[in-house]
């Protein structure tokens, strides 16, 4: 299969099962989108999603999440990996959101990236959700894909990004970035597929029999 071939049909097979993909992550504005991507990291959505409300309840915007203050983050969130030093980042990231930038959460690289712990993935998510700027960010189960689908060289995530900003038309990046997560959680999985196994894989490579040994993110 040519290669236009095989991104047409990824992107017709997604958009049949995932037409209007929902983002994964509860919040209730941008403040609580970008909070919920960060504590994400080294954690499952599930049990973000699990611990996010009671903590949004108490602070939906920068300044009631400073006000709240580090040790009350802490005891919300404990139960993620990484709690502490999250707890600490919201705290900082806060009060810089309250004090330079009147409570809003700033739509540049350049300004999300200079908060504490948020990198580049985490900006590219809440840019593309918030703001609907095109961006293209690459978790594990995208890194995973795009290798098996062989549109990636899978030699880190900021290559794969580049890879499939490079073969993907741009006003589709920020859906195909959730449709994608959708179809690596429900068919692609990392135990459940090895490149062999599910719908996509078999239509995309139907002559390959041995699995795809994938690098890790």
């Amino acid at each position: 299969m040519k290669k236009n071939q095989k991104i047409k049909l990824i992107i017709e097979t997604l958009e049949k099962l995932y037409p209007n993909p929902p983002v994964p992550l509860k919040h209730v504005n941008n403040f609580t989108l970008l909070i919920a991507v960060l504590l994400s990291a080294q954690s499952t959505d599930k049990k973000v999603n699990e611990l996010t409300p009671e903590l949004f309840k108490k602070a939906s915007d920068p300044k009631n999440m400073f006000l709240l203050g580090e040790s009350e983050i802490f005891s919300k969130i404990n139960k993620l990996g990484l709690a502490k030093q999250k707890a600490k980042n919201i705290y900082k990231l806060s009060s810089i959101l309250h004090n330079i930038y009147s409570d809003k959460v700033p739509d540049s690289f350049c300004e999300l990236e200079s908060l504490p712990g948020v990198g580049h993935k985490t900006a590219s998510v809440v840019l593309a959700q918030a703001y609907g700027i095109p961006t293209f960010p690459v978790d594990t189960h995208i890194h995973r894909l795009a290798q098996r689908w062989e549109i990636t060289n899978g030699l880190n995530v900021k290559q794969t990004e580049k890879d499939l900003k490079r073969i993907f038309p741009k006003d589709k990046w920020n859906t195909l970035h959730l449709q994608i997560i959708f179809y690596g959680r429900e068919y692609c999985t990392a135990k459940g597929c090895n490149g062999t196994i599910c719908p996509l894989c078999k239509t995309l490579f139907p002559k390959r029999r041995k699995p795809v040994i994938h690098r890790k993110a």
